[in-house]
């Protein structure tokens, strides 16, 4: 089933009354009916057992997910196995019948099949999954993606030579995982787990084994689980359904079980005999936290219109919970930074209900207290009315938008789909389906159903699991174990009352502004824009599209920012815009907004940057009057709430303390640092004590006297909406918007990088792990083909780094480049590398990264990793046209560095220009020798 989460969104008046015409020529659900497969998927089955599933679905055009879903998983490893389901997986990018070690990565490449972003697997308890997206304009590239599919079921070739390599990636894999999380882990999940084969199976395995293994042990990893009645092909994309299901049977068909099959079982959770407190410790941790497991239940998600029902009635209380939760953390002094509960999935068989928190100033006591109080309150009085009403309605109108959107959305959300239906036998009725049966199901719902099923869901005091996570602070010790429990259980006999709830107006704003009016409008043909001059001297740039159906996305931007205020007004000015965010718009708080808006699809926030300003906002297509009201109030009412204020404040303050313990932060902070100079104008990790700087009246003043005048704002709306309908909307909401004079410029700050080489080691963190951070930074004459040029340099440096410092070093797991190159506030460049290794490995992996610079630099680019380069990005810009963020991320770039938004339409042209030779000028200008910043982190001496 697509959907069993809480979402809004809008509706369609006429749809509405074309399905209720329709359900009307419906027999009537009958719960005990099971509930079908849709008529949009075939699944079938082979003669051996495995399973498929064939959707045609032009969504992105000419496109095809595929998927090989095999049923095996760290689980079913032998104790001289640990970790090598993992590594079977890798062995599928290692050679295969069909693919040389390195060669499928590189014609798949060629075609524009990116690997790690597109091409990819992943391995956990139960399942390995493998992932190829392809292009289907080539029928030959098509039957090929089905060669690579059997070649991963039945092929692969586990060369001795192979196996070895791959030892050093996958080791690097393991420690790149080590920290304070792996450190958890291995001692929380025994706990959680209670014992079960599953804490002793983590998918990444065990070093030694890792370092040591036998080649016949992963080959019989292999034999023993890759077979047929385990396996699962997923066809979804742009593709005849009739030559999928040949391709599937003429690839798979052959495919044997062997003679003597290991029986494939599912590893089980012993029930708790005790309620337990757990304590773990760790300098390292980011934050504090405490968090109650209730017993594991044994669940599966059942196949009957009744189960269905169910599950939108724990949709229901999970969404009541989730906002009681969240309503406590904006009360003065709260419990807990962040706080939730509800049932949650442990493993493939079970769930139970749990409770957690991310700790405040309080520490664990009040947290617990509230946590337990607020699971307590809802079973004992359940909920009120309202609340149920707002929790159908955002069901509702969410089933709705997703219905609007059937015949635009995803082939990988549907093949994700078809992956849980094989592994966890979710239902796949179809999104016509599943609309029917949350309009005909969810009205009827009663509140002693939802009140009943929650009352059902939170145990009492039996066998819990209370666990504390963090680190000793000043004045604020880690509890002990029993002292948890005792807490857990005097909190479960303190009496709560019945939630009391204050009455909220029906609509956001009862009367509209006194409209203004459009002044001037012209029409690019060329872009499809509709661009408007509004009385107030607002801009207002329009692109309707048909990409979706009910989407609508909206970005305002200025000049201006934070470059403009003084040093002694920064701290303030960084943090105004999430603090004004926090408090809510008119008189409603956030949490207020969230049930006055039920059951719309619509949202908007605006925020003051370095350089600028933004507003963004989006709703359905129905929503979008709702969204510009959000628009509105943002920028001229927003609230001070000094309660809303302090405890965001001393949430930030609680997170500042643990930060600057994490290595990775205390590395992050250095390279800024040290790349900037430590220039003041430059934002760092806060400290505790640079929250005293703030103060909400000039929190808010700072707010104000950017976004309290519209002066100067270009907005764009892309979606799906009718230019001529929007126009009132737009007259009424931001042509009615206060233009009052302030500056609309930003100011060049001075801030500038280091010059020359700076070269700096970090000692942090216990685990034996690097990372090494180089930068490039300097001055350039900003294009568009220029920054085109500095990309690609990029795009081909990282498939070298690839090839070299991970295929034939085995010295690093994952890794690369990035880089930008901006026009404002001055135009400059900046190209970063980040290369996690082994710190004995640091002076080899930076050799080597030197040395394809050098090659670049001496030799160009070779046409074959360029031809690699245009394959992906022409892919990904075909795809994008027809993607409403893409196009609001071209007005927004043109806006921003004053650049023409025509220049869209030569991208093709202008990618197949590039030529590799031409590189070897751009790695020259770029890759400066004599300028660089390199800071590496070695663990703490």
């Amino acid at each position: 089933m697509k959907l069993m989460t809480m979402r809004s969104a809008s509706a369609a008046v006429l749809l509405a009354c074309s399905l209720m015409a329709q359900a009307d020529n419906q027999p009537p659900l009958k719960l005990s009916d099971p509930i079908p497969v849709g008529p949009q998927v075939k699944v079938g089955h082979l003669a051996n057992g495995l399973t498929y599933y064939v959707q045609k679905n032009t969504r992105p055009e000419k496109k095809l997910e595929l998927r090989l879903v095999v049923k095996a998983g760290s689980i079913l490893e032998d104790e001289d196995q640990q970790g090598l389901a993992h590594f079977t997986e890798h062995m599928a990018f290692n050679g295969s019948t069909h693919f040389k070690r390195n060669e499928l990565v590189s014609y798949l490449q060629s075609i524009g099949v990116k690997f790690g972003a597109d091409l990819n697997a992943y391995t956990s308890f139960n399942e390995t999954v493998y992932i190829l997206p392809l292009p289907t304009d080539k029928p030959e590239v098509v039957k090929q993606g089905f060669q690579v599919l059997e070649d991963w079921a039945h092929g692969l070739s586990f060369n001795d030579a192979d196996i070895d390599s791959e030892r050093g990636i996958v080791l690097e894999e393991l420690r790149m995982g080590k920290g304070v999380d792996d450190r958890m882990n291995k001692v929380l999940l025994p706990k959680v787990l209670n014992g079960s084969r599953y804490a002793q199976r983590m998918p990444i395995g065990k070093e030694d084994i890792l370092k040591t293994f036998k080649y016949d042990a992963v080959k019989r990893f292999y034999r023993d689980w890759y077979r047929p009645d385990l396996m699962a092909v997923v066809v979804v994309g742009d593709i005849d359904p009739a030559d999928a299901e040949k391709l599937v049977t003429q690839h798979f068909g052959g495919l044997k079980n062997p003679r003597s099959e290991r029986p494939r079982e599912y590893a089980k959770i012993p029930e708790r005999s005790e309620s337990e407190g757990v304590v773990f410790t760790d300098k390292e941790i980011g934050a504090n936290s405490v968090y109650i497991r209730y017993p594991v239940q044994a669940w599966a998600p059942g196949s009957t219109i009744a189960d269905y029902r169910q599950k939108l009635i724990e949709n229901m209380y999970s969404f009541i919970l989730s906002q009681r939760m969240h309503e406590l953390t904006q009360q003065a002094n709260p419990p807990f930074l962040q706080g939730g509960s509800g049932m949650n999935a442990v493993m493939r068989g079970y769930r139970s209900f749990g409770a957690g928190a991310v700790l405040g100033k309080g520490g664990a006591t009040p947290a617990i207290n509230a946590l337990v109080q607020e699971d307590q309150r809802a079973r004992q009085y359940g909920f009120t009315a309202s609340e149920v009403e707002r929790a159908k309605k955002g069901m509702l109108r969410s089933y709705e938008r997703m219905y609007n959107e059937r015949d635009k959305s995803d082939s990988a959300g549907y093949a994700a789909e078809y992956i849980r239906n094989f592994l966890d036998k979710e239902s796949i009725p179809g999104v016509a389906m599943e609309y029917r049966y949350a309009n005909e199901l969810i009205p009827g719902i009663a509140l002693s159903e939802v009140n009943a099923a929650v009352r059902a869901a939170i145990p009492d005091n039996q066998n819990k699991l209370v666990i504390y996570t963090g680190t000793e602070v000043a004045g604020v010790p880690a509890p002990k174990a029993d002292e948890l429990l005792a807490t857990a259980s005097a909190a479960e006999k303190i009496g709560v009352k019945a939630q009391e709830e204050k009455v909220y107006a029906s609509q956001l704003m009862a009367v509209p502004p006194k409209a203004g009016s459009i002044v001037g409008e012209t029409f690019n043909a060329k872009l499809g824009l509709t661009e408007l001059v509004l009385s107030n001297g607002v801009k207002v740039v329009l692109k309707p599209t048909d990409f979706n159906n009910d989407q609508v996305i909206l970005t305002g931007l200025r000049y201006g920012g934070w470059s403009l205020f003084a040093d002694q007004d920064l701290f303030n000015a960084r943090y105004a815009s999430n603090i004004v965010h926090q408090m809510g718009v008119r008189d409603y708080t956030p949490s207020d907004l969230v049930k006055v808006l039920a059951g719309k699809s619509a949202g908007a926030n605006a925020s003051v940057s370095s350089i600028n300003e933004t507003v963004g906002g989006g709703s359905g297509s129905g929503d979008v009057e709702t969204m510009l009201q959000l628009v509105y109030l943002n920028m001229t009412q927003p609230r001070k709430d000094p309660a809303i204020y302090s405890a965001y404040v001393d949430s930030q303050r609680e997170l500042a303390k643990n930060n600057l313990a994490r290595p990775e932060s205390v590395f992050n902070d250095t390279i800024t640092a040290t790349l900037y100079n430590n220039n003041p104008r430059v934002q760092r990790a806060p400290k505790p004590a640079d929250f005293d700087q703030l103060g909400l009246d000039r929190v808010v003043d700072l707010y104000n006297s950017r976004m309290a005048s519209a002066k100067d704002f270009t907005f764009f709306v892309t979606g799906s909406f009718d230019v001529e309908k929007i126009k009132p909307l737009i007259a009424t909401y931001l042509a009615s918007l206060p233009v009052g004079e302030i500056p609309v410029a930003f100011k060049d700050e001075g801030v500038r990088p280091v010059r020359g080489v700076v070269k700096k080691e970090v000692h942090a963190g216990t685990e034996p792990k690097s990372t090494i951070s180089l930068s490039f930074t300097g001055e350039a004459q900003y294009s568009a083909q220029e920054r085109m040029r500095m990309q690609a340099l990029i795009e081909v440096l990282n498939i070298k780094l690839i090839e070299v410092l991970r295929e034939k070093m085995g010295a690093i797991y994952s890794g690369g480049v990035r880089g930008n190159m901006e026009r404002i506030p001055y135009q400059n460049y900046s190209i970063t590398a980040n290369l996690p290794c082994a710190p004995e490995n640091v002076d080899k992996v930076l050799a080597a990264t030197f040395a394809e610079i050098d090659k670049i630099k001496e030799n160009g680019a070779e046409d074959a990793d360029l031809a690699k380069v245009k394959a992906s990005w022409v892919t990904n810009y075909r795809r994008g046209m027809r993607e409403n963020g893409y196009w609001l991320g071209v007005l927004m770039n043109a806006f921003f560095n004053k650049t023409d938004p025509e220049e869209v339409l030569t991208y093709e042209a202008r990618v197949g220009a590039l030529t590799a030779a031409e590189l070897k000028d751009t790695a020259r200008r770029y890759f400066d020798m004599n300028n660089y910043v390199q800071v590496v982190l070695y663990p703490a001496k």
